[in-house]
């Protein structure tokens, strides 16, 4: 089953549903790499309800938009912000 955007950024979703949210809204997750950045660190901040991890939609959004790149027209731009 699929999971719509949620249409308002205070949803709380449980792990699937943000996995599923973010790949819709063009930032590809599973909700193993969620598990995963949850243990190691590094994902979007999360709160339990009981054993359930619940995600802010729009903290998890905010946290996949964090991880683009800025705009480049060419590969090669990549090389010299990496010189720089």
């Amino acid at each position: 089953m699929t999971h719509p955007i949620p249409e308002s950024l205070e949803t709380l979703l449980r792990r699937k549903a943000t996995a599923d949210a973010l790949t819709a809204k063009g930032f590809p997750c599973s909700d193993k790499t969620l598990a995963t950045k949850a243990t190691r660190g590094g994902g979007p901040p999360y709160r339990l309800f009981g054993r359930v991890p619940l995600y802010h939609w729009g903290e998890a959004l905010a946290w996949a938009e964090s991880k683009l790149s800025a705009p480049r027209c060419s590969t090669s731009e990549a090389d010299a912000q990496r010189a720089a």
